[in-house]
């Protein structure tokens, strides 16, 4: 008898992590409102375990391949993660979200770890980067807001080989398009209030591993922090990632046609798109004022500074002081939502046009 293949993503990010097909049963997994359990059970209490985050965990593992946690929030992931590091180097992408790069500062600021910033397109100063003092390298593909793509296979593979442990943030990309621990990764963070929630309504991080050993420790520091989803908000994630191949398909469709076009704009002097997902950047000539001009001469577009929801989103960068400053002045980061392209092109070309005289 042949064998059964792999539900592909599409299947899974529907099917995964709903009850068993019994008589009565309801087809959604139902919001558990519980900090209580009766004693002498594998949940205990309600820091522990959650019927509505095991539904999204489970549904997140099987997409990326791996063993999943929920955290309250995108940071509360990374820093349970950066936790697993101790009077150690960690090397991370030079561009890493904000969030990412401040906490490695405040780490190393208060002794607990030394931070070196690379840049992760550069397979060859990544790998030349780690040395006997390297506990973990942090990968972002593609980086927040620069765009760069990495060599996650080439850099896990001398991470390895180095007894290193690698991380990728895959927020931007997603288990559709990327699935970092095929290609060597040993962690996988996730800001699930992007595009894996993808409607804007919540504040939720992960983190998926295929380790055994590594998922115990994980989980036993969210135990111990109190990191915490609550029930409400992982069942809208859970709710939220039925549609995430649709809706990665659609933006992405989306952003790729808007990169096409922004790439003759006389405003602009760069677009940057790796062709992988549904962000872009675009540089506008004359760097801060005419960027933050654009951002307030739209109507469809929306000001604001999350990004990954049905909605297309924009900022200039650089106007938060801790930016790096590498990135130019006038870079607008541009989160391209499922809308019609014919309507974002409109309403973003006509901001351009204004400023381009």
């Amino acid at each position: 008898m042949a064998e059964t293949p792999p539900l592909r993503a599409h299947t899974v990010a529907v099917h995964a992590g709903r009850p068993p097909h019994d008589i009565d049963q309801p087809l959604n997994v139902p919001i558990t409102m519980a900090s209580t359990y009766v004693a002498g059970g594998a949940k205990e209490y309600g820091r522990y375990a959650n019927d509505s985050w095991t539904a999204f965990e489970e549904t997140l593992g099987a997409l990326e391949g791996g063993r999943a946690l929920a955290f309250a929030s995108g940071m509360a992931a990374i820093v349970a993660v950066l936790d697993l590091v101790s009077d150690s180097t960690v090397i991370a992408a030079r561009h890493s979200y904000q969030g990412t790069v401040g906490m490695l500062g405040d780490l190393e600021a208060r002794g607990r770890l030394r931070a070196r910033l690379v840049d992760i397109s550069d397979t060859a100063a990544v790998t030349a980067a780690i040395d006997d003092e390297t506990a973990l390298v942090w990968i972002e593909s593609p980086t927040n807001p620069a765009m760069e793509v990495a060599d996650i296979a080439a850099i896990a593979e001398a991470a390895h080989a180095a007894g290193v442990r690698v991380v990728v943030d895959n927020t931007f990309a997603t288990p559709i398009l990327q699935r970092p621990l095929e290609l060597g990764a040993d962690i996988v963070v996730h800001s699930a209030t992007k595009y894996l929630a993808g409607h804007s309504d919540l504040l939720m991080g992960a983190v998926v591993v295929a380790d055994p050993e590594l998922y115990d420790v994980l989980k036993g520091r969210r135990d111990l922090t109190g990191a915490v989803p609550g029930a409400f908000e992982a069942w809208l994630a859970l709710r939220g990632l039925r549609t995430l191949p649709l809706r990665v398909e659609r933006a992405s469709a989306n952003a790729a046609e808007l990169a096409r076009r922004l790439s003759d704009h006389p405003a602009l002097t760069e677009v940057r798109y790796p062709g992988l997902g549904a962000m872009v950047a675009i540089v506008v000539a004359g760097g801060a004022d005419p960027a933050d001009l654009v951002v307030r001469s739209t109507e469809v577009w929306t000001h604001a500074t999350s990004l990954g929801g049905v909605e297309s989103t924009f900022e200039r960068r650089r106007r938060w002081r801790t930016e790096a400053t590498t990135i130019p002045e006038g870079l607008i980061r541009l989160s391209v939502g499922i809308e019609d392209v014919e309507d974002l092109w409109r309403d973003l070309a006509g901001a351009l046009d204004r400023i381009a005289g």
